[in-house]
């Protein structure tokens, strides 16, 4: 008789999300010999790049936006709402925790609390903003949501580039934070406090998701729309909850990000690194499980950080590893969806 552990390590082995990811490093391997690349040294210079001494704050740095990301998007998609609006709450909760840093007066500590809640209550109020236009003017929430992002962007940016704008400078940012308005470092790395704010909130998702009434509400809204909606779950009101949950994380990131190095907010910065759609392509690839989300988002984080040492070790592009998480996302849906068809044309057959 199998072992409770024995049957979890063979079904996880068995599942879709290790045969994607194992398809896109086996594809990857063959497009770098395509280029007459060594795959082996080209996978040794990411690991080494991203897991070593020399990378791993990196990777843990870049962690802590692609999870903080990572989990604000998988909120929703719990619940089978996307929101694509990452971009725009991550960027109002940077801005908002920048003029908060820079113009609230307190003890340094205070003021980064004060900040760092500033960002969640811009990034929550402008999230549950799509979720409105979705419950009382007919916009699906996909596209409301997405379109939503624009404006946030935009204002962040002029009032990076105008009003706030460091005097003096040629760069489209800020002032500097004050001394001490910071978040506390790990050492002399660029690991912050931060990351375990961000872990405190994937725990908090896992307890709900696990042990509550709303995380089981949420997952039976994902399932079947409908029968939760005949069950009682008010689609609208969880809609509002969900979305202002995702975008008060959302701005938790961007303020993080703006109370770390250079502790400043810079236009592009927060979305140049394209934080939001690795966060999403994790969320997708675990199937917004909380467990799942945290170990997707650190499989990224590490490809993100180790391309760069790949680009330098053997002259491949770190733009393969975009393409790896392409492949990855490409499988897994591919992989969803033929068992189910495959059942179906036997259940033909047996029928004819």
């Amino acid at each position: 008789m199998n072992s409770p552990v024995y049957e979890r390590i063979s079904g996880a082995l068995r599942s879709p999300v290790t045969f994607s990811v194992l398809a896109g490093v086996v594809i990857g391997a063959l497009f770098l010999l395509g280029t007459g690349a060594d795959p082996v040294t080209a996978y040794g210079a990411v690991l080494t790049g991203a897991l070593g001494a020399d990378g791993i704050g990196s990777t843990l740095s870049t962690g802590t936006s692609v999870l903080g990301m990572a989990l604000a998007l998988a909120i929703p998609l719990r619940a089978g709402l996307i929101n694509l609006g990452g971009d725009g709450q991550l960027v109002l909760g940077g801005i908002t925790a920048a003029v908060t840093g820079l113009y609230v007066p307190g003890p340094a500590p205070l003021v980064v609390v004060l900040a760092l809640l500033a960002g969640m209550a811009a990034g929550a109020g402008y999230a549950a903003l799509a979720a409105l236009c979705e419950n009382h003017l007919g916009v699906p929430l996909l596209v409301s949501s997405l379109l939503l992002s624009y404006p946030a962007v935009s204002l962040a940016s002029y009032l990076a580039r105008y009003p706030l704008k460091e005097p003096g400078s040629s760069l489209p940012q800020t002032r500097a934070l004050d001394d001490g308005v910071a978040l506390p470092a790990f050492g002399d790395s660029t690991v912050t406090v931060g990351l375990l704010l961000v872990l405190g909130a994937a725990a908090a998702y896992w307890f709900t998701d696990r042990r509550t009434a709303f995380g089981y509400e949420i997952r039976m809204t994902g399932l079947n729309a409908r029968f939760s909606a005949y069950a009682g779950v008010e689609r609208r009101g969880l809609t509002l909850r969900l979305m202002a949950v995702s975008g008060a994380l959302s701005g938790l990131v961007g303020a993080i990000g703006v109370l770390s190095f250079p502790y400043r907010f810079v236009d592009g910065s927060l979305t140049a690194p394209g934080y939001t759609w690795t966060g999403l392509t994790a969320a997708l690839l675990a199937a917004a499980a909380p467990f799942g989300t945290v170990v997707a988002a650190f499989f990224f984080a590490v490809l993100q950080v180790g391309g760069l040492a790949m680009e330098r070790t053997t002259e491949v592009p770190r733009e393969l590893t975009q393409v790896l998480q392409a492949i990855v996302i490409v499988f897994l849906a591919a992989r969803l969806r033929f068992p189910g068809r495959l059942l179906r044309l036997f259940q033909k057959r047996e029928a004819a």
